[in-house]
């Protein structure tokens, strides 16, 4: 069953892709949706039947070389069961939406295909995340991770006559390489220490490299920690974190939000899982675990502000995406890696809503995206106003305070909170969190009142023009309210519930069991004596990896589990102890905003004119998104382009070229001419020829020893 989950969209991508003119445009995009669709409902077989026990399925072998031995094999646990339903639904109901969203598409001319493409480029994405998530060892995972980054620029860069398109497509593809190069180097490192990219084995060896240094850029290092670290790289690229975030807004480019939405919804999920498939190893890696947490609430913060004042309806909810990923990883950068995985769950439903939402809005004003045009929709596209009141809803976490009754974004905003504030003892991610909460409230409502509310601003044709999206394009958005509203309840207890709900969940042995339900040890497992002898070794001043009496490292288990918690970390009890204020400050923040964006665009509208005029430092500050793009362009992309520059006139022109040029054309004539007059005809001139030849051939053996 998994393995037709894996390979179904592949399928679909070849038959669409390359059999779309045996079978025709149509049944194509039939073929390419129902085989998603298939994968989706076996998905969700698997996912509600899972019983939590890790198990690995063997596919074929993979690379075999030297001592590096890998297979392809799927590796089913609790992590991947969540990211199949995750990637595949979503999947599915962009191959659905696209029926209609995709039918008239303005970039493309009569006559010209482009719909079977577009569908198979969906189902390859699909499938390449697919064997990502599924991945039983790094290089596996490392091809999917490229085989996303391949989908990606071909979605982006499906406009390929619009120049904006294609920088957009460049942009997202360099910047993925940065953070690739990270990854990999943390792939190669840690093959170098284990001898192994298997999960398993470098689990069992994450106690050992905690105990290791490491020689890199010309001093010593903790291996668990710069390995973690250089993985966490990886991270940020394809999951957007600040100083690697600047493709993602722009990789809106595409069909919008079509492509878009795959990008937000699922592939950059891609980052936030990595950290947590490798929570065996951050877990003995506190110094890049803070770092985690730092560049992570400081990328919800900083996306959030630039959220306030962007008017494209799709990339106020591009930075919105980006500011929910450093939630994401705060929870996972504090240790409560299932609250990480919580928040990514209820997040692809919410954040599917606004995407799709946002679509048939522009579907019905007829691709304009400037929310300064909109105004007074909610009674021309109902079936969309309602959908994206629901959205609007879940992402600024609405609920009842200190019950687990709420929107999805309620319970799973809230619980990364709380995390964050006993993970960081009230510090600096808390707060930036709840601020952060405050802005996101503030700028998607303000969405929904510029879009819905008031009057009909822009062109007035357009506006008697728009109607609402065919149900091809609102049956989505009706499935997905659906998680947007309930998955918070419904999966609570399993992400963020007491310690049995949660191991049992993620099939973990009982071994936090905890005294009045706060974490203090009653038992040890393999696990736990590892973390004793790290913490004896740490005592004792040692450098050196773990050793037993008889000189080798430490063997150890690789801990059960599709996530690992070590002993000492007890961030998620204390996070349900958290004070009420605590609990119910991610409330007050969303009240803050939502009162704000009211006053701004419902009872003084003229209000934000005045505020842009009288503090236009700050405005055009956040309007330009803190400058990154213009700072990257001086520090990076023009010399790159004055060295490319240099290379190419200099090097290849004058240099190579030159050289070339000036042996082909003198120094060759030259010797032509020569050889020329030495053919004399006479027999004398052969004969002296080969008399300097035995000279040279004689002198050169006596120097060189080779006449004895």
């Amino acid at each position: 069953m998994v393995k037709l989950i894996l390979f179904a969209p592949l399928i679909g991508a070849l038959i669409g892709g390359f059999g779309w003119k045996i079978i025709g445009e149509t049944a194509a995009q039939y073929v390419t949706t129902g085989l998603l669709f298939l994968a989706c409902a076996l998905s969700w077989i698997v996912f509600l039947g899972f019983d939590g026990e890790t198990q690995i399925i063997q596919i074929f072998r993979f690379i075999e070389s030297g001592s590096l031995s890998t297979d392809w094999a799927i590796r089913l646990d609790r992590l991947t069961a969540i990211m199949l339903i995750v990637v595949t639904s979503v999947s599915a109901l962009v191959h659905l939406y696209s029926f209609g969203y995709m039918d008239h598409d303005p970039q493309w001319n009569e006559g010209e295909s482009y719909k079977p493409r577009f569908f198979a480029y969906l189902s390859f994405f699909t499938f390449a995340m697919l064997a990502l998530v599924t991945s039983d060892n790094l290089i596996q995972m490392f091809f999917g991770w490229e085989g996303v980054g391949v989908a990606s620029y071909l979605l982006i860069g499906f406009y390929y006559r619009k120049p904006t398109a294609n920088a957009a497509a460049i942009k997202a593809f360099v910047v993925n390489r940065v953070g690739d190069f990270g990854f990999a180097l943390g792939i190669f490192g840690l093959f170098y220490l284990t001898d192994s990219v298997s999960f398993t084995e470098v689990f069992a060896a994450a106690p050992n490299l905690a105990e290791t240094q490491i020689h890199f850029l010309w001093r010593e290092w903790n291996a668990a920690n710069l390995l973690a670290f250089l993985l966490f790289i990886g991270a940020m690229g394809k999951s957007a974190q600040l100083f690697l975030h600047t493709w993602l807004p722009d990789a809106m480019e595409g069909p919008t939000p079509v492509s878009a939405l795959i990008h937000a919804a699922t592939m950059v999920t891609a980052g936030v899982f990595l950290v947590c498939r490798m929570s065996p190893l951050m877990e003995y890696a506190p110094e890049a675990m803070a770092v985690v947490t730092f560049l992570g609430a400081s990328t919800a913060f900083f996306a959030a502000t630039v959220g306030l004042v962007q008017n494209d309806i799709k990339r106020v909810i591009a930075y919105s995406t980006c500011s929910q990923l450093g939630y994401m990883f705060v929870a996972a950068g504090v240790g409560v890696y299932s609250v990480a995985m919580f928040h990514l769950f209820t997040h692809a439903f919410f954040k599917a809503m606004l995407f799709l939402g946002a679509g048939s809005v522009i579907h019905s004003m007829h691709h304009e995206q400037d929310m300064r045009n909109y105004g007074g929709l909610r009674k021309k596209i109902p079936y969309t106003f309602a959908a994206m009141m629901i959205g609007t809803l879940a992402i600024t976490g609405v609920g009842i305070p200190l019950t687990h009754i709420g929107f999805a974004g309620f319970l799973s905003k809230d619980a990364v909170i709380e995390s964050a504030w006993a993970g960081t003892s009230g510090g600096y991610a808390f707060w930036m969190l709840v601020f952060a909460a405050m802005l996101t409230s503030f700028y998607s409502w303000r969405l929904i009142f510029l879009t819905f509310y008031g009057e009909a601003r822009g062109d007035h044709h357009t506006h008697e023009h728009a109607h609402e999206s065919p149900k091809v394009m609102l049956i989505p958005l009706g499935v997905l309210a659906l998680g947007a509203v309930f998955s918070g309840m419904m999966w609570y207890n399993s992400f963020f519930g007491d310690h049995a709900s949660v191991n049992r969940f993620f099939g973990i042995p009982d071994h936090h069991v905890s005294e009045k339900d706060h974490g203090h040890d009653a038992g040890h497992d393999k696990a736990d004596e590892a973390q004793a002898d790290k913490a004896d070794n740490q005592a004792s001043g040692s450098q050196a990896p773990a050793e037993k009496s008889d000189g080798h490292a430490l063997q150890t288990q690789a801990p059960i589990g599709a996530i690992y918690i070590s002993a000492d970390n007890h961030v998620m009890d204390e996070a349900h102890h958290a004070p009420a204020w605590v609990k119910i400050s991610p409330f007050i923040a969303m009240l803050i905003g939502f009162v704000t964006a009211l006053w701004f665009y419902i009872w003084d509208p003229a209000m934000p004119a005045r505020l842009a005029a009288n503090q236009r430092p700050l405005y055009l500050f956040l309007l330009n998104k803190w400058y990154f793009d213009e700072i990257y362009d001086v520090l990076f992309v023009k010399p790159a382009k004055a060295l490319g520059r240099l290379l190419w006139k200099r090097g290849d022109g004058k240099i190579i070229d030159g050289t070339l040029n000036g042996i082909a054309l003198g120094f060759v004539p030259m010797v032509t001419r020569l050889a020329g007059r030495a053919q004399s005809g006479y027999i004398f001139t052969y004969a002296f020829a080969m008399v300097i030849g035995i000279v040279v051939l004689v002198t050169w053996m006596s120097f060189t020893g080779g006449g004895n």
